[in-house]
């Protein structure tokens, strides 16, 4: 499960809103707790995108702009894409391109 292999897109606002839509029904995988980003929450959402390829993080005790920035870290760590956060919770998305399960529509 390399990363670097795994580049994604910028996603359009379009293709978001269809994440989002996904992700409205799903729960938090990954819990990300007051030791912030470590080497075992990135390992473990590597492994939630591989599986799932859309996934919700949940982060606890951090103010916005510290959520936003560790949540922007997590993805670029990992290789995928923030589609959407709101209050403790970011969305993940990481297309796998050995079994993709996620149709996305087109961009425009």
């Amino acid at each position: 499960m390399k990363t670097n292999e795994n580049i994604v897109a910028k996603l359009s606002e379009r293709q978001r809103r269809h994440l989002r839509g996904l992700a409205h029904a799903l729960e938090p995988v990954v819990m990300m707790g007051n030791a912030g980003l470590t080497e075992g929450v990135i390992k473990e959402t590597i492994r939630a995108l591989h599986d799932h390829e859309l996934i919700k993080v949940k982060v606890r005790g951090a103010d916005r702009s510290a959520r936003d920035t560790l949540l922007l870290e997590l993805a670029t760590r990992t290789g995928g894409e923030l589609v959407h956060r709101i209050g403790h919770v970011g969305v993940l998305y990481l297309r796998n391109p050995e079994l993709s399960r996620i149709v996305i529509p087109d961009a425009i």
